[in-house]
């Protein structure tokens, strides 16, 4: 195969190792890679070239739609505009997340979002993004509309990965109920009374809603081979309800012990980027860096901020919790695999040319120099 491309003076980032050579691109694939320079490349002047990262939760597309208060963008700009993020941060491959499910601070309706994952579509098939994008359903199981939502979307062609959610107070990520009250009155200034009409209207609507909501999406996804998800599991009750859906991923688990049970039901745990970058969960709950360190992180997610999925991986090798290949692990190959992207998320002989190069010093921000996608330079 001729190579159309070459990229050479670079340390290749292998799933294993960080060999210093060159590598040749062809017919949007990995044509061959080997140690030394070679002449007629591209010299990437001992920059990193590492696999395109693959994101599974972002919900910065939702942030670009509704970039203020009662403002709704149009939905090619805000998804073209979230596509460039995402792209020059590294990312090849995204899993955009959308909700469905509504509650008090629900900017957009089901039929909102089930045009703008109509127009991703769209703007997929006219070959507007740089990144290659998925569909990441995020179903608020407790919400009365939550069905009528995930129906809307549930034969959307992007769609691969369904997360199931609750955030009703008491439950999961709010299952501390005092602190949850001490937020709310700080950021929305709830009285104690209205906190608990809040807290018991939303506790009722969870206990009539959620239990049948979970399985029948569980089911509906098994019939549709997408992937599914538990989100801000804290009990062993919690995930012994995701086994029983035949979940594959754990987001966020709030606890070691949720982390360590999922891990043993095979469940691939995933944390969110910025925890580690900021060394720590922001709203108390586990560390990323704990699970790292007890083995139980599998994944890595940039969730509320792009580019801290690159950063991340490159903190964790400066600070020696990682080596570089492991890191990357986390970032690409990893989520690559949990969704069933085996042609991707790794350097590999015929595996899709999804690379980015980086030039990094140690205890510095990571610079992206260029994204490829398919060896098409996309950033």
């Amino acid at each position: 195969m001729v190579p159309e491309a070459i990229l050479t003076n670079a340390r290749i980032v292998l799933p294993d190792t960080i060999l210093t050579g060159h590598l040749d691109m062809a017919e949007g694939r990995i044509a061959a890679f080997d140690e030394g320079d070679r002449s007629g490349g591209e010299d990437c002047g001992g920059d990193y070239l590492l696999p395109g990262l693959v994101e599974l939760h972002t919900d910065q597309i939702e942030n670009h739609y509704h970039p203020r208060s009662g403002v709704v963008w149009n939905p090619m700009a805000a998804i073209q505009a979230h596509d460039a993020q995402v792209a020059t941060a590294g990312i090849t491959t995204v899993f955009d997340a959308m909700r469905v499910g509504s509650d008090e601070n629900t900017k957009s309706d089901a039929g909102d979002i089930a045009g703008l994952a109509q127009t991703l579509d769209g703007a997929v098939l006219a070959g507007r993004l740089r990144a290659d994008h998925f569909l990441h359903l995020r179903c608020e199981v407790s919400a009365d509309d939550v069905m009528e939502g995930f129906r809307l979307l549930a034969e959307n062609p992007r769609l691969k990965l369904v997360s199931l959610m609750d955030h009703a107070p008491g439950q999961r990520q709010f299952h501390d109920l005092p602190k949850l009250r001490a937020y709310l009155t700080e950021k929305f200034g709830m009285s104690d009374a209205d906190f608990d009409e809040f807290a018991a209207r939303r506790i009722a609507q969870s206990e009539r809603n959620a239990p049948p909501h979970r399985r029948a999406i569980a089911d509906a996804c098994e019939k549709l081979g997408i992937t599914l998800a538990s989100h801000d599991d804290a009990t062993p009750e919690h995930v012994e309800e995701a086994i029983a859906l035949r979940t594959k991923i754990a987001e966020f688990p709030t606890t070691i012990e949720a982390a360590q049970m999922s891990r043993e039901a095979g469940m691939k745990v995933l944390m969110g980027a910025p925890n580690i970058v900021r060394g720590g969960s922001h709203s108390g709950n586990i560390s990323a860096i704990e699970l790292l360190k007890a083995g139980l992180l599998d994944i890595l997610s940039s969730d509320y901020v792009p580019f801290s999925l690159l950063q991340s991986a490159f903190h964790l090798a400066d600070e020696g919790a990682a080596s570089l290949p492991e890191a990357i692990r986390l970032v690409a190959t990893n989520p690559a695999a949990a969704v069933g992207l085996e042609d991707r998320g790794r350097i590999a002989v015929g595996l899709r040319a999804d690379l980015v190069r980086v030039s990094h010093a140690s205890g510095e921000v990571p610079v992206v120099r260029a994204v490829y996608r398919e060896g098409r330079r996309v950033a």
